[in-house]
């Protein structure tokens, strides 16, 4: 049945998804294993929107179907259960800069793969990536950029987590789809992303080594 639901949600079977949901629930299974794996078949929903072989509407579709699929088993589960993340983001569209599709996308992404995601939005001036690192203490901060002035404030981004003396503390990855190697280096960030997965895949890789 845990393939069948990994199946079905990977493919965009809808009815089918939420059909097998009800059923393994029904028949005693454990909430959080069956929410388990449907997160698996988001990573499998996740690849194939990186190979190109969905879009952005299959994104969100199968988005839509995870929703319907976690309203029929929050119910399920106790109060006293937590959700145990891999991980904690702090992201935002850094100041200058509005676009937010993309910065959206990896928000999704790392939610569904285990990470705890505290989206700042778009426009954001590095004062408050660093008052939310102070508050939240994440493992990294993901610094999204579309237009070619998001790298200065990139740049000033990184410079004022340094001056705030909480480099040492976060990983930085920025994403966008003109960063490459040379705007990493210049805006001082550990890794660049040019998809979603990369993110989610870096990520993995900075909790795996803590």
């Amino acid at each position: 049945m845990s393939k069948d639901l990994v199946a079905a949600l990977s493919d965009l079977q809808e009815e089918e998804a939420l059909i097998i949901t009800r059923d393994r629930l029904d028949a005693g299974e454990a909430p959080l294993g069956v929410l388990a794996d449907a997160t698996r078949a988001m990573e499998i929903v996740g690849r194939r929107f990186a190979d190109q072989e969905y879009f952005l509407p299959d994104l969100m579709y199968a988005g839509d179907i995870l929703r319907q699929v976690t309203e029929i088993i929050t119910p399920r589960l106790t109060t006293t259960v937590e959700r145990n993340y891999l991980g904690t983001v702090v992201l935002g569209t850094v100041a200058g800069d509005i676009h937010n599709i993309g910065k959206d996308i990896v928000a999704f992404m790392l939610d569904v793969n285990g990470f705890k995601v505290y989206d700042l939005g778009v426009d954001v001036p590095p004062a408050r990536f660093v008052e939310k690192i102070r508050e939240v203490k994440p493992d990294m901060v993901g610094l999204s950029g579309l237009l070619t002035v998001a790298f200065q404030a990139m740049k000033e981004t990184v410079d004022a987590i340094k001056a705030a003396d909480l480099r040492s503390q976060v990983k930085i990855m920025i994403g966008g789809s003109q960063v490459d190697e040379q705007v990493m280096n210049f805006a001082g960030a550990d890794a660049f992303c040019l998809d979603a997965m990369a993110g989610v895949s870096y990520a993995k890789q900075w909790v795996g080594g803590k």
